[in-house]
């Protein structure tokens, strides 16, 4: 009895198998009811250097019915007259398909590329052109979009005379751009300066970038797309190389309301000689931010850092080897995404030179916040170094003494930086620990406005750091 009921058993399931096998459609759908459907209707691409290949975007087609269904043509329908949108279907790259089929209740990927032909705009100019898909008689279309940008190319060019960059369209650098001993390269408010893979500048004679309030001056890498949905590559470091100063001559180079992101190895400035007299490098309301080493690393020179935010490494923000360091209201800070931090926020220390000799460091930090997730400063004692911090906010527990001078320790600047969305902004919450407790005699005149063009003095005590507080009202109504 047994082995006939797992017989029958059997036959039941083999019986089923054959009934069911037989409601499996296999033919194609020829009805007009039965069309496609999309998970977009728009492919939109970002900001899209002209001359220049693009990422790729993708979307998927549904076939909703039972049965198969045959798109007749799968074609871009030539509308963009200054670019063209590249297709490609199950592997095949094209501009046009024919007889292409999807099973019932089944799927495909198509993916989309641009390249742009030049727009003669000095402005993003939009394009647009329409994916059109032919299936049982009915049309039906997705909008390709892309804003086409055109550029300055700057392919390994070596500046041997004064030049000035404007801010009429980009400059896209391929490769290293040398300023030259005896030149100065003047870079003009609002310009944008993009990077390629690995170029840089090497600077041996003077930059001047004069960024303002309004029109700040870019450094950054050329992706102008999203990394994935709406993370822009600029939460991306190591794009580009990065700024490298090495004066010949007792030259200052002077920037102004730069933002600099997204580099290898950030900025650096070693003159061929040591003087701890004439300032080298000086950044006023600036933002080294997101390097894949270190934001700002100096080495015997004299270096002013004013209203300037440091943020961001995979190791420390700022180096400082000998010389001499003048930082007033800025902030230092690491909540980098890709590697935990090790190594201090700032990593101060003398320097042996080949001869022998010491390179000993002259610094002070006044009115600023080191905050992030490293210690502040080199391990030890400061005291036999000529380090200062005075009016500082610092995330360590301690007490003043010689070397560190009103400070607030053990505090939270409350940034508003949120670090799990990939949003990093360190101007100051409402609960910030640093407003009001700096000193407005330590506060040179260059940094009374921040890089927003707020006042710093407007009140009767200033805030720590880069940037001056202002209330925030949609905080108080969380």
């Amino acid at each position: 009895m047994a082995f006939k009921s797992i017989f029958s058993l059997l036959l039941a399931s083999v019986l089923m198998l054959v009934v069911c096998s037989s409601c499996i459609e296999d033919g194609f759908t020829t009805s007009s009811s039965d069309v496609l459907a999309f998970n977009k209707d728009t492919v939109a691409f970002d900001t899209v250097i002209t001359l220049q290949g693009t990422a790729t975007k993708q979307m998927v087609i549904y076939n909703h019915s039972k049965k198969q269904i045959n798109i007749s043509s799968i074609k871009v329908a030539g509308l963009a007259s200054k670019g063209h949108f590249h297709l490609n279907v199950d592997g095949v790259r094209g501009d046009s398909f024919q007889n292409v089929e999807i099973r019932g209740n089944d799927s495909i990927y198509i993916f989309i590329e641009a390249y742009l032909d030049e727009m003669e705009q000095n402005e993003p100019t939009l394009l647009e052109d329409r994916l059109e898909f032919v299936t049982n008689g009915v049309t039906q279309s997705v909008l390709l979009s892309a804003w086409g940008q055109d550029v300055v190319r700057i392919n390994g060019d070596t500046i041997r005379r004064n030049t000035r960059l404007t801010a009429v369209k980009p400059y896209l650098i391929y490769d290293t751009m040398f300023v030259s001993p005896g030149a100065t390269l003047t870079i003009d408010p609002g310009a944008t300066l993009l990077f390629h893979d690995k170029a840089a500048i090497r600077c041996k004679g003077r930059m001047l970038a004069n960024g303002t309030v309004e029109e700040p001056i870019t450094f950054r890498g050329d992706r102008l797309d999203h990394v994935v949905g709406t993370t822009s590559f600029d939460v991306m470091s190591g794009q580009w190389g990065g700024v490298i100063f090495s004066p010949t001559n007792r030259v200052t180079n002077v920037l102004k309301h730069v933002v600099m992101r997204g580099s290898s190895i950030g900025m650096h400035c070693s003159p061929d000689y040591v003087d701890t007299v004439n300032c080298s490098l000086k950044l006023v309301n600036c933002v080294l931010t997101n390097s894949a080493s270190t934001c700002l690393a100096t080495a015997a020179c004299y270096v002013q850092l004013i209203g300037t935010e440091i943020s961001d490494a995979a190791e420390e923000v700022a180096y400082f080897a000998g010389g001499k360091v003048m930082a007033s209201q800025c902030t230092f800070s690491n909540n980098y995404l890709f590697v935990a931090p090790t190594l201090p926020l700032v990593n101060i220390f003398d320097v042996e030179f080949t001869d022998g000799s010491i390179g000993r460091i002259k610094a002070y930090f006044d009115n600023c916040i080191l905050y992030g997730l490293s210690p502040e400063i080199n391990e030890g004692t400061l005291d036999d170094f000529d380090v200062y911090l005075r009016y500082c906010l610092l995330k360590s527990s301690g007490n003043d003494d010689a070397h560190f001078i009103n400070c607030v320790w053990e505090a939270d600047p409350c940034f508003l930086t949120l670090r799990d969305d990939h949003y990093f902004d360190y101007r100051l919450g409402n609960e910030s620990a640093a407003i009001g407790k700096g000193n407005p005699a330590l506060c040179p005149a260059e940094a009374r406005y921040d890089r927003y063009g707020n006042d710093r003095l407007a009140r009767a005590a200033i805030d720590l750091g880069a940037y001056v507080w202002n209330y925030i009202e949609e905080e108080e109504n969380q």
